[in-house]
Parts: C-alpha cells; structure tokens; sequence
C-alpha cells in the first residue's frame, strides 16, 4: 500500500498532471464565462433579429417515436455562436498580446559535413561525427 501511495503521489506531483488539471479547471470557467456571454447576450440579440424563433419546439412524430430535432437545431446554433464568439474573443487576445515566437537557435557548420548544426551540439546529425568528446556523457566515450 505504501508503494502504491508513494507512486501515486509521484503522479499527481508532474508537473504535466498539475498543469493539466489547472487547464481542466480554467477551461471550465472560461466555458461559464462563455456560455453566459452567448445566452445572455447575444441570443436575445438574434431572438430580437429574428423575431423571437425559438426552435427547440419542433418535431415530428413517425409511428410511436417522437422526433424533436428542433432540440438538435438549437445545439448546433448554441455551438456556431459559441465558436463564433470564442473565435472574435481570440482574434481580440492576439492583437493585444501579439504571439512571441522564440528566438532560432545559434547555429554553426560541421566541420566534417559543412551541415548547418546548432551551436550547442556535440554531434552532428547529418554524418554523426562527435564534435565534443568533453561533452559527451561518460558512457558514450
């Protein structure tokens, strides 16, 4: 019992799992948030465009089945407006905090292959020569 504890703290402990979790419970209140933005405001705005159709109410009965794909309707103009809506709200984001792209890696040329190689490498990937036998790890030597 105690290895399984201490394993399963070992897990829960990633930081991977903790940064998942995190996200899990952020992307549920960014959902709230949405999901208030989209029926408390912008479906009244197209109920007073559209002069109130409501399409929940629509089905059809075939033999003993009731078919309400009005329901069904309504979901997929729910989720348009909410991809519409986290659509613009991103586009905003991006133009207020523009996207940092990370910096390119020093490069250098392997003397062996003339490959362009990054500057940090003990070993070239093109013909495999090792550049810095000081680098490398103990065993690999």
């Amino acid at each position: 019992m105690k290895h399984f504890l201490g394993e399963f703290k070992a897990f829960v402990s990633q930081g991977n799992v903790i940064g998942l979790a995190v996200g899990v419970i952020i992307g549920a209140a960014f959902g709230a948030i949405i999901n208030s933005l989209v029926g408390d405001l912008v479906m009244p705005l197209l109920g007073i465009v559209t002069g109130g159709v409501d399409f929940s109410g629509l089905s059809i009965d075939f033999k003993d089945a009731h078919f309400t794909y009005g329901n069904f309707i309504q979901a997929v103009i729910n989720f348009l407006l909410i991809a519409l809506v986290v659509f613009f709200l991103v586009k905003a984001v991006n133009k207020i905090i523009p996207l940092k792209l990370a910096d390119p890696p020093a490069m250098k040329k392997c003397p062996y292959c003339n490959s362009d190689i990054t500057e940090a490498a003990v070993r070239c990937p093109s013909c495999t020569t090792v550049l810095d036998p000081e680098a490398l790890p103990p065993e690999l030597r």
